[in-house]
Order: structure tokens, then C-alpha cells, then sequence
């Protein structure tokens, strides 16, 4: 299974390919806002994919212009509730410090 770190506090979790980040940070216990309950709707579960980019699931239209809502939008953004583990390991930063329960 492939393992999901979040930084900056270093929690993993491994889930089964398929799982959302989203789905990854409750499983290891890291607070991954979602104000929208998790359907794409928001930009709070903005993550940095700081690596295995290319591990996550294609990007669909719909998040791709929902993040362009995102505070920080990089080329490595992703929203957590949509993009989905498929290969090796991934790694992804929290922006602005949002950690932890």
C-alpha cells in the first residue's frame, strides 16, 4: 500500500490506491480542512504535492477550476478530497501551517 506524508509535522498513513489525501490525512490523524465535506466544492483542502506528483489521479476539469480559487496556487496544488492515490508513495505540504488534531 502506498504511504501519504503530510508535512510539516511528518504524519503517514498507508492507504489502499485509490484513497483520496483527504482520505489518507484522517488516517493519520491529520486535520485536512474540508469545509464542503469533501465533494470539490471549496478549496480548504488545498494541499503542495511535494513529491510522487505523478502517483496521484489525472486532474479533472472541475478541481482544476476550483483551484484556481486557491490562496497559493502553485503547480504543485492539489485539492485533497480529489486527488487520489494510484502509484507510489506521495508526500504533501499543508499550506500555511494548518496541522494537526
Amino acid at each position: 500500500m502506498p504511504r501519504v506524508t503530510f508535512l510539516p509535522d511528518g504524519r503517514t498513513a498507508e492507504v489502499p490506491r485509490g484513497s483520496s489525501i483527504l482520505e489518507a490525512a484522517e488516517a493519520a490523524g491529520v486535520d485536512l480542512p474540508h469545509n464542503c465535506g469533501g465533494v470539490c466544492a471549496c478549496t480548504t483542502c488545498h494541499v503542495l504535492v511535494e513529491q510522487g506528483f505523478a502517483s496521484l489521479s489525472e486532474i479533472e476539469d472541475h478541481e482544476d477550476d476550483k483551484l484556481n480559487e486557491a490562496e497559493g496556487l502553485t503547480a504543485r496544488s492539489r485539492l485533497g478530497c480529489q486527488a487520489c492515490v494510484e502509484g507510489t508513495d506521495v508526500v504533501v505540504r499543508i499550506p500555511g501551517n494548518r496541522i494537526a488534531s
